[in-house]
């Protein structure tokens, strides 16, 4: 398989390495509805709202050539394309974790100044 990320090509900062893999807008939601198990393609959409189809196909595609998820083609009519953590992705669930306790954490934060602005100074 090509490498598809030019810091991957150098020995830079390895966090440069990593978010270069992972980061992006959905990169990191998709990544998160996989620690629960194999998704099918439908599930991830409706699982985060927003994204458009081609948009997480671009993700998952991506996500797939670094090693990070496996994508499974059941030959049905129409295909049933399931994606899932690869044991490398499986070796982020320490880190998405993280992340999505500090997400929890900022969110919770931020109702708290809303609800009373004057504890937050």
């Amino acid at each position: 398989m090509a490498k598809r990320h030019a810091a991957l090509d150098c020995a830079g900062c390895p966090v440069e390495v990593a978010l270069e893999m992972i980061g992006g807008k959905w990169k990191g939601s998709i990544l998160f509805h996989l620690l629960a198990g194999e998704k099918r393609h439908s599930e991830l959409r409706r699982a985060m709202g927003h994204v458009t189809q081609r948009i997480l196909t671009k993700a998952l595609r991506e996500l797939e050539a670094d090693g990070i998820l496996t994508r499974k083609v059941v030959p049905t009519v129409p295909p049933q394309v399931s994606y899932a953590l690869s044991p490398t992705g499986e070796s982020l669930r320490g880190v998405i974790e993280g992340l999505a306790r500090w997400g929890a954490g900022r969110i919770a934060a931020r109702t708290a100044e809303a609800t009373f602005p004057l504890a937050a100074e």
